[in-house]
């Protein structure tokens, strides 16, 4: 049924309810699974000073997805699952969709972080973002 699933993660207790029904699934259909996370982007600053902390921003970003995929590889592997995690930069639901191109994935996981009524609009989210632009199925694992 399913070849390669890819999951995304925030590092969050909700996106890693996302993660353990990506891996039980994976899991059960023998599946390989692929974990995204994007780093989040900080923007370049002019001011020398700036730049300085700015450094230390990216390096702190650079430790917390780091730590963040270690967790869910954790959960992913203690639910039987073969697992691979990937680094992303840029928007969370683009670097997902783009993730899922690379791979050719059969299946993207994503958690719904329970937006509702006016902030899912104002806000969106990248499960919604990824539901309606992916070329592929999409699971969207309710975690509230």
């Amino acid at each position: 049924m399913y070849d390669t699933i890819v999951v995304g993660t925030d590092g969050s207790a909700t996106a890693n309810k996302a993660v353990e029904h990506a891996a039980k699934l994976a899991a059960s259909t023998g599946a390989n699974l692929h974990v995204g996370m994007a780093s989040p982007s900080i923007p370049a600053l002019v001011a020398p000073d700036m730049m300085i902390a700015t450094a230390d921003r990216t390096a702190a970003s650079e430790k917390a997805t780091v730590a963040a995929l270690a967790a869910a590889a954790d959960i992913a592997s203690a639910a039987g699952a073969k697992v691979t995690t990937h680094q992303l930069g840029g928007d969370p639901a683009d670097a997902l969709l783009s993730l899922c191109d690379q791979l050719d994935a059969d299946l993207l996981v994503v958690g719904s972080r329970g937006m509702h009524g006016a902030r899912r609009f104002l806000l969106g989210s990248v499960s919604s973002r990824c539901a309606h632009h992916a070329d592929r199925s999409v699971l969207i694992v309710h975690t509230d």
